[in-house]
């Protein structure tokens, strides 16, 4: 407790709105030997239980306080081959961090900084594989994909996976932007897998390119589903056809994936003056402080219930502010109101709060009053749903995959079993809690022991 909470070094919060580099940076090796020295090596580590892939924190970090980086990486990599990506973008407040015994009368150990130092300081060992003589297709190459393939691959099985789009890595490639998680680091980690003999096959559409039943007659032994969820939820107001209306999804893939942020791109983005964001979580953030680096002069988060709700991080809330993006609450759009086409304004319906809803929020309540706003770009952030693509195509093969009322694939909690055998899913097509990376990780994980223990009887 004596020893302060180490903090990385940030970017300058005018310079970085001009570009796409990397916000953070690592610790310095003097700030990681002190903030390892503060780990309290719990007998029943709490930080550990609140990790999805069960990394052994205090092992970790004891290997970091005694110098032996190598070590630590190795610790690491036995649950998760993506320390790099996983120190920069999982929620650690709310997992392994917010379980740290430190953080009940002061700030907890920094583990994801530790963790994110490690992974860039050190490299993969590639393990030893005996070939089982199976094989097993990974439909998405995002979190829960690469993180089944890594263990899926150790157990001795070929494994394909099979991309929709034409580069690597799924939502932390198209999501996340690059000021976030560098592209080098993603790279790595991928790089990693391919030298372990993972073999990946990018542009291909499962459900329209190739089918499940097409998979199942290819010979593979056995299926994991991890398409994501990139069916984005709209507003349904008037106007939402509007040129100048986007989706999240769709303009972080334009800019992180495209390139359309740049002039030189074959599908540049038009920018205009305003811009304004809907929505409040981690997604909101990214397409706000992208809008803010794409060029965009006033960038506006407007959120129907008050910044205490917010389900964003709250280190993404603070970059976001820095970056002098304008944060409105208790407003809901009502009309989108367009010129020649195009967005012009906004009707905004002010709010209150009201009785708490299913999810324990107190429910936003139109209060009568509406404001417009001037505005040229609407960003939508509500969240996303399941592409029903892959069980459309195997229905019309004859093969029912169930999936619950909103078009999730629905898995058994711990094997991530499918109703049809040696098929699984899990990451956002087939969540089970939170939806984030490191959640992900967990369901592949789980997808992969499972698969394994299948394929070994």
């Amino acid at each position: 407790m004596a020893i302060e909470r180490q903090h990385v070094k940030e970017q300058d919060k005018i310079e970085r709105r001009h570009n796409f580099e990397p916000v953070e940076s690592n610790l310095t090796e003097e700030q990681v030997k002190l903030e390892a020295s503060r780990c309290l090596h719990c007998k029943n580590p709490r930080c550990v239980a609140g990790c999805p892939v069960n990394i052994q924190i205090p092992d970790f970090i004891k290997a970091v306080k005694d110098g032996d980086l190598n070590k630590a990486g190795e610790i690491i990599r036995q649950t998760s081959m993506l320390p790099s990506v996983c120190g920069r973008v999982c929620p650690q407040e709310r997992q392994c961090e917010g379980q740290c015994v430190l953080g009940i009368k002061g700030e907890p150990v920094a583990i994801g900084a530790l963790e994110r130092y490690v992974g860039d300081n050190t490299k993969a060992e590639m393990p030893e594989i005996k070939p089982s003589g199976k094989n097993v297709a990974v439909v998405g190459s995002g979190c829960a994909g690469m993180t089944a393939a890594c263990d899926l691959r150790k157990a001795g099985h070929d494994v394909e996976v099979f991309e929709a789009l034409h580069e690597l890595g799924g939502v932390l490639r198209y999501g996340i932007p690059p000021f976030r998680l560098p592209r080098v680091v993603l790279d790595r980690e991928i790089e990693n897998l391919k030298a372990m003999g993972v073999k990946f096959h990018t542009n291909v559409v499962v459900g329209k390119s190739i089918t499940l039943k097409q998979l199942k007659e290819d010979g593979f032994d056995a299926i994991f589903i991890c398409s994501g969820a990139g069916l984005p939820k709209m507003l349904h107001v008037p106007g939402e056809n509007l040129n100048g209306v986007f989706s999240a999804n769709e303009f972080l893939t334009r800019v992180n994936l495209m390139h359309a942020g740049q002039p030189d791109s074959p599908t540049p983005l038009r920018v205009g003056k305003k811009a304004a964001i809907f929505g409040g979580g981690n997604v909101a953030m990214d397409a706000a402080r992208t809008a803010v680096r794409a060029g965009f002069e006033e960038v506006y988060i407007i959120y129907r219930r008050t910044e205490k709700e917010l389900p964003a991080r709250l280190e993404e809330i603070r970059h976001a502010k820095e970056e002098g993006i304008v944060f409105k609450f208790l407003y809901a759009p009502k009309e989108i109101i367009g010129e020649d086409g195009y967005v012009k304004s906004v009707e905004l319906e002010v709010m209150e709060l009201g009785e708490p809803d299913e999810s324990g929020r107190r429910k936003p309540v139109a209060t009568g009053k509406t404001e417009i706003m001037e505005l040229d770009t609407v960003i939508v952030a509500l969240g996303t749903g399941p592409n029903p693509i892959i069980q459309k195509s195997a229905e019309a093969d004859g093969i029912e995959i169930i999936t619950d009322k909103k078009g999730y694939i629905t898995v058994d909690g711990e094997t991530r079993a499918t109703n049809i055998p040696t098929v699984y899913a899990g990451g956002d097509v087939a969540p089970v809690g939170e939806s984030n990376a490191i959640n992900a990780m967990g369901a592949g994980k789980k997808a992969a022991k499972a698969i394994n223990e299948l394929l070994s009887k």
